[in-house]
C-alpha cells in the first residue's frame, strides 16, 4: 500500500469481512484486502495495476474505467457513489459471484481522485432466497391445485372466473360456466373402493383436459364435480366443447382388478355468465342445468334456460 500517497486505515480494510477495493481515477486498482482475495480468486499481486474492468462480467455493460472517467470529466452527481447495488462480479475461475456493493469517494490526493468500493458476498443469501421463492410457488401451486387430479381446484377456478369476467366485462366478449358430475359415482365407490373411485376422477380429468381448450380453465369443485369456464365463448359454442368431453369421457374404459373395465359417464350444464353477474349465480345455473341433464338420463349435456 505503499504506493498510495495517502493512509488509510490498512489494519482495519485487512481485517474487514467483506472485500475492499481502491482504485485511481483510471479505474486502475491500487488496493485489495484479503477478503476481496478470497472472494475473487486472485491475489493481491495479481489484481494491483490492474484495472477493474477484470472483475467485470462480459455482459456487464460498458467497462467500468469509461465509467468512471465519464464521470469525472462530466462532473455529474453519480448514481453510484454511496448506494448500494447488488450485481455480479467475475471470479478468476470465470465464474459469477453475486454481491452488495458499496462505491465512495475517497477525496483527492495530490491531485489525484480515488475511490473505494466495499463488497459483500451475498450468494448465500441468493441461494436462500431463490429457495425460499420456489417453496412459496409450490405453496401457492398446492393452495391453487387439487391433490389428487392435480387440476385447479374450486379457488383457483373462482379465481381464475373473476378475471376472466373483468377481461370480458371491459370486451363485452361471452362467458360459460358449466359444471360436470361423475354419474353413478357413488355406486363406483361402493362396489369397487375409494381407491378405484380416485382412479376415475383421475383418469376423467385427463380425459376432459385432453380435449378442452387451451383456453378453457377445468377445475375440481370438490368430490366427483368439475368446474368449466369458456372464455369468449356463447353457450351455443360451448355445448358443442362440452359434449366433445362427454363424449371422450364415455370413451374412457377403467380397468378394475378381478374385476376388468367399466365404463364412466359425466354430465354437463352449462351456463352463460352474464356481464356483471355473479359467478355463484352462474354456478347455481348451471348446476340446475346439471340435474335436468341427470334427470333426463345422465351422459349428456344441458343448458340452462336463460343461457339465450
Amino acid at each position: 500500500m505503499s504506493s498510495l500517497p495517502f493512509q488509510l486505515p490498512m489494519r482495519l480494510l485487512g481485517d474487514a469481512l467483506d472485500g475492499a477495493v481502491i482504485i485511481d481515477q483510471h479505474s486502475c486498482i491500487r488496493y485489495v484486502n484479503r477478503s476481496m482475495e478470497e472472494l475473487t480468486g486472485y491475489t493481491g499481486d495479481e489484481l494491483r495495476a490492474r484495472s477493474l474492468d477484470i472483475l467485470v462480467p462480459p455482459d456487464g455493460g460498458p467497462a467500468h474505467s469509461s465509467k468512471v472517467t465519464q464521470f469525472i470529466v462530466s462532473g455529474r452527481e453519480s448514481t453510484v457513489l454511496g448506494h448500494v447495488r447488488q450485481l455480479d462480479i467475475l471470479h478468476r475461475t470465470g465464474g459469477r459471484v453475486a454481491v452488495e456493493m458499496k462505491a465512495v469517494d475517497l477525496g483527492t490526493f495530490n491531485g489525484e481522485p480515488y475511490f473505494g468500493a466495499f463488497f459483500a458476498d451475498i450468494r448465500q443469501r441468493k441461494q436462500i432466497e431463490a429457495r425460499n421463492a420456489e417453496l412459496m410457488a409450490m405453496l401457492a401451486e398446492q393452495a391453487l391445485s387439487d391433490e389428487l387430479t392435480k387440476l385447479p381446484n374450486r379457488r383457483a377456478f373462482e379465481k381464475e372466473a373473476a378475471a376472466a369476467a373483468q377481461r370480458a366485462a371491459r370486451s363485452a366478449a361471452p362467458i360459460t360456466v358449466g359444471i360436470a358430475d361423475v354419474d353413478h359415482f357413488k355406486s363406483i365407490n361402493d362396489n369397487y373402493g375409494h381407491a378405484v373411485g380416485d382412479d376415475v376422477l383421475r383418469a376423467v380429468a385427463r380425459a376432459i383436459t385432453a380435449v378442452a381448450r387451451d383456453t378453457d380453465i377445468i377445475a375440481r369443485l370438490g368430490g366427483e364435480e368439475f368446474g368449466m369456464l369458456f372464455p369468449h365463448t356463447p353457450v351455443s359454442q360451448a355445448s358443442h366443447i362440452a359434449e366433445r368431453i362427454r363424449s371422450a369421457v364415455a370413451a374412457l374404459r377403467c380397468d378394475v382388478a378381478g374385476v376388468g373395465q367399466i365404463q364412466v359417464t359425466i354430465s354437463i350444464g352449462l351456463a352463460r355468465l352474464p356481464e356483471h353477474a355473479d359467478l355463484d349465480a352462474a354456478l347455481h345455473a348451471a348446476d340446475v342445468a346439471l340435474y335436468a341433464a341427470k334427470g333426463n338420463g345422465r351422459n349428456r349435456v344441458e343448458t340452462s334456460r336463460d343461457a339465450s
